[in-house]
């Protein structure tokens, strides 16, 4: 790598032409590491992960430490032990529900909202489905109301139409004040990710104390950046017994670090909220799935969503399913491969959810 035979010799410009060269090489080789590092995600499967199969007991307890390590990996918050002091303020109305605007106390001053509705027909309680909004979003937009290109489907006010309550939780959505919040949470060594879970975790406790919600038969259907809440809380929250993960279910090696023209990549792209520590060390997709295992989850994904090159998400898709193969439940997973793009797809994910709740 020399340039030169003597530095006292050279000329300035040589000297700064092999400065720029050998960071570049540095810069290249040491991508070129980590990347690799990243993309084997799933030849390290045998040093974090040692799964029992022999029954559905057993293999929870297997599992154990990895979701412990999950729970650390996106830093969740220790449970609120603050009163709930709900205020319960109205929504939106028709003839076949009612919804209204929730919010009670999270920690302290900080506090935990959502758009709650019931159903106005049929025998309370109700199975209930958290619907969550994606990124640039709100929960307004689960109900249909300003979705001007059709992604959400107005899926929240069609489940109460179908006899689920419904909890649409609100989230902090665009990507300048996510950075914001996700590095004063990395001062703690948590992540935005955790904070919100735990929200997620107390509108749980909120609608265990209310005798219209059935928090025993209890979902979580996310679109987009709500598929990743509902891939990621499901690990942690054990309450929610059922999972649609719509438009966010990926092969994540690849997604996070591999800039490929067959789909977006998260690593030139100024989205430092993704980047949760720890998680490719042992968490693939699959890998995430496998910690909702036994509970039924299903993925929607649409061949047209650029997010991600559908035959790579089918490819992941098998590892998922392996596990539930295993244990003799392949009923319980489903993949929606559709020809749509980055939507909800509101009749699979109705049958899917009145089959397991």
């Amino acid at each position: 790598m020399t340039f030169y035979e003597n530095a006292f010799e050279a000329t300035p410009g040589l000297i700064e032409r092999g400065v720029a060269d050998r960071q570049n090489l540095l810069r290249r080789e040491t991508e070129d590491f980590l990347r690799e590092c990243c993309l084997d995600v799933e030849a390290r499967a045998g040093r974090y992960w040692s799964r029992d199969y022999s029954s559905e007991e057993a293999y929870l307890s297997s599992v154990e430490a990895n979701r412990e390590r999950w729970r650390e990996a996106i830093g969740v918050f220790e449970p609120s032990e603050d009163p709930l002091d709900p205020l319960v303020e109205p929504f939106a109305e028709d003839d076949d529900f009612r919804a209204e605007w929730v919010t009670v106390t999270h920690y302290g001053n900080l506090r935990a909202r959502a758009i709650v509705g019931v159903p106005k027909s049929g025998e309370p309680p109700f199975p209930t489905i958290i619907c969550q909004h994606g990124v640039s979003s709100s929960p307004e937009l689960t109900f249909g109301f300003g979705d001007d290109r059709a992604i959400y489907h107005g899926y929240a006010r069609e489940c109460l139409r179908a006899g689920f309550a419904v909890i649409s939780p609100l989230n902090i959505t665009h990507a300048q004040p996510r950075t914001r919040q996700t590095r004063l949470a990395g001062l703690l060594g948590k992540t935005l990710w955790g904070l919100e879970i735990a929200k997620i975790s107390r509108l749980i406790d909120y609608a265990e104390t209310r005798e219209d919600l059935d928090t025993e038969r209890l979902g979580m259907w996310g679109i987009s950046l709500g598929g990743a809440y509902t891939i990621f809380t499901l690990p942690a929250e054990l309450r929610i017994r059922v999972g649609i993960i719509c438009a966010w279910f990926n092969h994540r090696a690849r997604k996070m670090v591999v800039e490929d023209g067959r789909h977006s990549c998260f690593l030139p792209l100024e989205s430092e909220h993704i980047w949760v520590p720890g998680w490719l060390r042992e968490f693939s997709d699959a890998d995430l799935i496998s910690l909702i295992c036994p509970r039924p989850v299903m993925s929607q994904t649409g061949k047209c969503d650029s997010i991600a090159w559908w035959p790579w998400v089918l490819e992941e898709y098998d590892r998922a399913r392996n596990h539930y193969e295993r244990l003799g439940i392949a009923d319980r997973i489903e993949m929606d491969m559709h020809e749509g793009g980055h939507e909800i797809r509101v009749e699979s994910g109705l049958q899917f959810m009145r089959r397991w709740l």
